[in-house]
């Protein structure tokens, strides 16, 4: 019998990357992520919740309420399309790609390795092949097994089956795929589940297209999008943000607004270093996104070991949600609800003066000010849906 690897706890690499994990750290069985529980859990599982998927499928019928008709869950759905076609191909073997299992991909390994003299070179170059797939940001970290699934789901029954990544694999590239920032500005609507649905559908090409490049240069690349591992801890020790309160990734680049995507791979890069620009301070002064949040599940106060919920992970010092309250509230309005991630005052164009001189102060001992700033001057707004749809000409014409 193998001996099981004993998983580290508070090295040097957590430091860096502002973890704190306890003696009680366990990894994280996939079968109690909420959307998996909503198939098991009779305490989570009920008739809205079985409405919400439907709705993703067959259209609900038309409501009154603007955001929330024909058209915005014509196109919230018909940007899933793509993911849902890679994803489910795999359903009758229990695998729903991309989410409970790995993503499949029929590029075989070429024979000839590429021999890479200059790794930092090399991984520079891979970057920018990335993002001429799509990517918008690209980080690069060694694998690190305590945010792997214990187990992942087997979407027949929905039950934890064994979760294996090849110990041959090494590194994993992370990828950020921004969110269209006036559909994230609906929120909540059906409109906005748009935004979310257009990522997944680009994730499940780039992630493709890059696990078949890296194939085709000798080395094993597999490809992940919500299954295998937790992306969120991947995500900020490549160097790609920060958590924030709203338990999302605060990039410079884009604030809260963006989807992460993986690849684990054997190819060898050189790896980026986490970032610190104060984040934590900034969120420990501002609860914007806990008071805006509907069926308060979004915690107040500093950041603890605390779980509300058995679909967090154990032993972890964070900003931690109740996801029962979340996922009722989404059952409700039968669509994401993001309603945190619009009000974050680190939702903005960062491109922009106003967003750079923003970012300036927001990250400085002046994020008091800051916070004032967005209080009372240069809040981000909500779009009223109806108003999205008649401004689209103008975008896009």
């Amino acid at each position: 019998m193998k001996k099981k690897t004993k998983l580290i706890v508070n090295n040097n690499d957590d430091k860096k990357a502002g973890f704190e994990i306890s003696k009680q750290f366990k990894q994280f069985n996939q079968i109690n992520d909420i959307f998996s529980r909503a198939f098991w859990d009779k305490t989570i599982k009920t008739k809205n919740s079985d409405d919400f998927f439907l709705s993703y499928r067959k259209q609900p019928k038309s409501k009154d309420s603007i955001g929330f008709q024909q058209k915005d869950f014509a196109l919230r759905n018909s940007s899933w399309a793509i993911s849902d076609i890679f994803s489910n191909r795999s359903m009758k073997k229990g695998k729903r790609e991309g989410f409970q299992s790995l993503m499949g991909n029929s590029t075989p390994i070429s024979k000839d390795r590429l021999e890479i003299n200059d790794i930092i070179k090399f991984t520079l170059e891979l970057k920018s092949i990335a993002k001429l797939f799509g990517a918008d940001l690209v980080g690069i970290t060694k694998i690190d097994e305590r945010w792997h699934y214990s187990h992942r789901v087997d979407t027949n029954n929905y039950k934890a089956v064994k979760n294996h990544i090849p110990k041959t694999l090494k590194f994993v590239i992370v990828l950020g795929h921004s969110m269209n920032k006036n559909l994230v500005d609906t929120y909540p609507s059906a409109l906005a589940g748009a935004g979310t649905g257009l990522e997944y559908s680009r994730e499940a090409s780039i992630v493709t297209q890059l696990c078949s490049y890296i194939k085709g240069l000798g080395y094993n690349a597999l490809g992940s999008m919500n299954d295998s591992a937790l992306v969120i801890p991947y995500a900020i020790k490549a160097g790609l943000g920060e958590y924030g309160r709203n338990q999302m990734v605060i990039t410079p680049e884009f604030g809260p607004r963006i989807r992460f995507s993986k690849i684990f791979t054997e190819i060898p890069l050189s790896i980026d270093n986490p970032i610190n620009f104060g984040v934590q301070k900034f969120c420990n002064i501002c609860d914007k996104c806990a008071q805006a949040c509907p069926p308060k599940a979004l915690p107040f106060g500093k950041p603890n070991f605390t779980n509300q919920s058995l679909s967090n992970i154990s032993g972890v010092k964070k900003w931690t949600a109740n996801c029962e309250k979340c996922f009722e509230y989404w059952t409700k309005i039968k669509t994401d609800c993001a309603i945190c991630m619009r009000v974050c005052p680190f939702n903005r164009d960062f491109k922009s003066l106003e967003g750079k001189i923003f970012w300036k102060i927001a990250t400085s001992f002046f994020r008091k000010f800051a916070l004032w700033w967005d209080q009372n001057i240069l809040s981000s707004k909500r779009i009223k849906p109806n108003l999205w749809w008649e401004t689209i000409f103008k975008e896009y014409l």
